[in-house]
């Protein structure tokens, strides 16, 4: 809940700015700067391939060597099984949140919105997945 109270307040931080009229030179800060800089990043699709990648060589990696017989303390081998269930959840999350958020914007609405479609979307599949766990047992 504390990630969320943060990538809540990062989202909406930008609502209060200064606005100008586009094409002007005026109010160009560093907000809009780094912006403007990681947009172009993200735009990359070298970037997109390297991101696969770690993530896939992250997920896999602490899988094989949590439940595989390398020699790794008991202990350890646990703690790389929740760090792959960690990242796999973490891109789930993500992927709901950012997806509600993008169709949301895309539909011509504010950042508020798109914050708000974000979170009920992201909590409404937790709200499932508890369901779920509780009627199933999917979990541990």
């Amino acid at each position: 809940m504390g990630l969320l109270v943060v990538a809540t307040f990062v989202a909406v931080a930008g609502i209060g700015t200064k606005r100008t009229a586009p094409g002007s030179d005026e109010g160009e800060g560093r907000y809009e700067a780094v912006v403007e800089t990681l947009g172009e990043v993200v735009r990359t699709p070298v970037v997109w391939a390297i991101s696969f990648v770690g993530i896939t060589v992250l997920v896999g990696g602490s899988i094989l060597l949590g439940v595989g017989s390398f020699g790794i303390p008991e202990g350890l081998a646990g703690t790389l099984v929740n760090v792959a269930y960690l990242a796999v959840g973490l891109l789930l999350v993500g992927f709901v949140f950012l997806g509600a958020y993008f169709a949301t914007r895309s539909r011509g609405l504010g950042n508020a919105h798109g914050v708000a479609a974000g979170t009920l979307a992201t909590g409404a599949a937790f709200l499932v997945l508890v369901t779920v766990q509780l009627v199933v047992g999917v979990i541990g």
